[in-house]
């Protein structure tokens, strides 16, 4: 079946692979004022962070999914920190500040935790850093539950490694592939 693009109620692009496979993504633009040590969140915000928001990763409010494909984007080259994305089906209580020591799974968002995706250490070729998860590696695949009002989930970013080459500004991308229930 062809690929057939469409906008999410955020205004993202939403690609859907037949009636089942579903690709999302969602940038964000990390403040990077100073180095980030080993498990640093990487967020939008020093002070105010928000969690990354996966928009319409099911049809339906509620629904279920499983996440078989996922990559993370740097569009600074040469940096080699690998990432883990701690991934819940609502907005999480956890750290959420850039440059901040992670503190995902807080205990108070053990119901709403899904799990956690582990890239490895990011790579480039001449071009942006990435790093790319298949099924079988790093956490996939990881099945999900949305909340009973939402079909959305949320993540959170944060480093394996400390980052030294980190220019203020510069956005991560991170695309996962679901198949969807």
């Amino acid at each position: 079946m062809p690929n057939v693009p469409s906008t999410s109620k955020d205004g993202r692009i939403v690609q859907v692979f037949g009636n089942s496979l579903h690709k999302v993504s969602t940038v964000v633009s990390v403040p990077a004022t100073t180095d980030y040590a080993d498990n640093d969140v990487l967020s939008d915000s020093a002070s105010a962070g928000t969690a990354w928001t996966f928009s319409d990763v099911v049809q339906h409010e509620g629904g279920t999914g499983t996440i078989v494909g996922a990559i993370v984007i740097c569009e600074t080259t040469d940096l080699t920190q690998g990432t883990m994305l701690f991934l819940f089906k609502a907005t999480p209580t956890s750290n959420l500040n850039d440059n901040a020591a992670n503190t995902a799974v807080l205990w108070a968002d053990r119901e709403n935790y899904i799990g956690r995706l582990t890239f490895a250490a990011l790579s480039d070729i001449g071009g942006v850093s990435e790093a790319q998860l298949v099924s079988g590696a790093g956490g996939l695949p990881l099945p999900f539950l949305c909340a009973e009002n939402d079909n959305d989930i949320y993540g959170i970013l944060a480093t394996t490694d400390a980052i030294t080459g980190e220019i203020a500004g510069h956005d991560y991308m991170i695309i996962l592939l679901i198949k969807r229930d």
